[in-house]
């Protein structure tokens, strides 16, 4: 294919990058362009359609962001094969042979786990062979304290495609997990500094404060994120917070909170904002969020991600962006320090998303996460009177009001008499509070597609929730 005709709107507020990439999807979604098509080079189709080469790089990017096309070195781009994923059947486990006393779990909705049927073992696989190939023996020493090279390269330019963050290799550091990383930055920050925390929220940095002289303080969320009226009053440095999908209530920091959360940062030198880009990933509707740190324009952002929920947990890889005016610091701090990751390990990575593979999983999951969601609320629409959804645009578990007359603690505990674990809210609140209506938090990602309506409706018979038989008409 030589040219593929467009009809463009340039005098439209719609960019043409945009108008392109959304014809060319429609085009291979309804099949006119096949499956294996190889579409035309940049510069072809630039002086076709006589727009910039930009202007289709960026098109061509964004469809092979989503998976509609794939990029094979010297050779172009092609065509992906547009179709549900197949599903997989769930493997029935064998009969367990613990003692009697021991009660079983049927289903465990753990807001952190994932669906592991679908990791891509072959290719995974692939890269680990080459990076364990003999002629790789340098990587039996130790590398660069903040992380190998190529490996923090893909980092930075996979965030900057995704998430706007606009940061150069030299400002990642790759970590074994977030605790690593934010004990890093506890020592770096100092024991003086006063951190602020959402809550509810994420539990790990106040499990880890414990363990060091500062103090926290907590601020409220609701449906704009952490609010931050009394952040001007208030004696913290360090703001924590989760702006793009807060855990565990999934609302995202408005962009008048944002601007004011950045012009307090910035009002002094020894105020920063830690940001937790939980769960970032996978966003079902709407555009996706852009990050805090992109549009920080005075380095006050430290931006943490991990590959945790998007490829393997147990891999233990995570990494942060320092700002400039801390790179010094860190590297100063930390001199002696040798990066806790494996280095086979990172190479593997980073060849998996230079090749484009990590784009094409997530995309996939982020397919198979929006189809199970999308059960689960269906299953839950029949008890709108009983059960209010928060949290149900993103991420991989939603928090469930229930209004059925139990409080946090029967929920819990009618639940596990059914063999299922669920998560009261106030295991994420900062004082452990059980809150009125009770909430659970109810992670859905690890639960096999066959098994969610199965699941669901066992967990909602434990509540004593039963769905309304319709009278038929007369």
């Amino acid at each position: 294919m030589d040219t593929i005709w467009c009809e463009l709107k340039r005098d439209s507020t719609i960019p043409l990058y945009e108008q392109l990439y959304t014809h060319l999807k429609a085009e291979i979604t309804s099949g006119r362009i096949a499956y294996g098509t190889k579409l035309p080079s940049k510069r072809k189709l630039a002086a076709f359609l006589k727009l910039s080469q930009n202007t289709i790089e960026a098109t061509y990017e964004q469809l092979t962001a989503e998976g509609y096309v794939e990029v094979k070195p010297r050779k172009g781009f092609f065509v992906q094969a547009y179709e549900e994923l197949e599903q997989i059947p769930s493997k029935k486990s064998p009969e367990l042979q613990s003692t009697p006393s021991k009660k079983q779990i049927r289903f465990n909705f753990h807001p952190t786990h994932i669906d592991t049927a679908h990791f891509p073992f072959d290719k995974w696989r692939k890269y680990m062979k080459q990076a364990i190939d003999q002629s790789n023996r340098d990587l039996l020493l130790l590398g660069n304290q903040q992380g190998e090279e190529i490996f923090r390269s893909e980092i930075a330019h996979y965030l900057y495609h995704s998430r706007g963050v606009q940061c150069t290799p030299e400002q990642i550091v790759v970590g074994a997990g977030m605790e690593t990383l934010l004990q890093q930055l506890f020592l770096l920050f100092g024991e003086t500094t006063i951190y602020g925390i959402e809550d509810p929220g994420y539990q790990l940095i106040k499990k880890i404060l414990r363990h060091y002289p500062n103090h926290y303080e907590a601020f409220p969320v609701d449906h704009e994120g952490v609010n931050v009226d009394a952040l001007s009053q208030s004696q913290i440095n360090i703001m924590y917070l989760t702006p793009s999908h807060h855990f565990p209530y999934g609302s995202v920091l408005s962009i008048n909170r944002r601007k004011r959360l950045l012009n307090w940062a910035e009002s002094d030198s020894s105020r920063f904002i830690i940001e937790d880009d939980y769960d970032s990933e996978f966003r079902y509707s709407g555009k996706t969020i852009p990050s805090l740190q992109s549009m920080d324009q005075h380095g006050k952002v430290v931006y943490l991600g991990s590959f945790s929920k998007s490829l393997i947990p147990s891999a233990r890889i995570s990494y942060m962006v320092l700002p400039k005016p801390l790179l010094t610091s860190y590297q100063q701090m930390f001199s002696s320090h040798h990066s806790t990751v494996a280095r086979f390990d990172q190479v593997a990575l980073a060849e998996f998303m230079k090749h484009g593979d990590f784009e094409k999983h997530l995309n996939r999951m982020r397919k198979l996460y929006r189809r199970k969601l999308d059960r689960v609320l269906s299953l839950l629409k029949p008890f709108e009177e009983e059960l209010t959804i928060i949290g149900d645009q993103s991420g991989l578990h939603i928090v469930l009001v229930v209004n059925n007359g139990m409080d946090e603690e029967t929920l819990v505990t009618s639940a596990r008499a059914a063999d299922i674990l669920v998560y009261p809210l106030s295991l994420y609140s900062i004082e452990a509070r059980a809150h009125k209506p009770p909430r659970v938090v109810l992670g859905f990602a690890s639960i096999a597609e066959t098994d969610i309506e199965q699941a669901f409706t066992s967990l909602l018979q434990a509540w004593g929730l039963k769905k309304q038989k319709k009278t038929p008409a007369d």
